[in-house]
């Protein structure tokens, strides 16, 4: 079994501390767990890795919380892109 420590995650739970002291928000920190057999070589288990990183989407949300979007903003992308989608569905608007 392999542990890593997704030294990002720890970095932001750092950050959660620091906007908890203020704001009181909950800290979630999470680690990724690659169960690994015997046999198994490194190079495996951190592909395993990378694709378990990529499907937790942690870097999305690091990048959201970068800057603040107003939430007025951030539905009026969505209707936007809702809209666009509807578009090229109908076949009004062509990639």
């Amino acid at each position: 079994m392999f542990l890593f420590f997704d030294y990002s995650l720890i970095f932001a739970a750092l950050f959660d501390v620091a906007d908890r002291i203020f704001s009181l928000k909950e800290v979630y920190i999470q680690m990724l767990i690659i169960d690994s057999k015997d046999c198994e070589n490194i190079d495996k288990a951190l592909k395993k890795y990378k694709k378990k990183f990529e499907k937790s989407r942690v870097l999305l949300h690091l990048r959201e919380r970068q800057a603040f979007i107003k939430p007025s903003i951030r539905r009026r992308m969505q209707v936007l892109k809702a809209v666009y989608k509807e578009q090229l569905n109908s076949g009004r608007l062509e990639k």
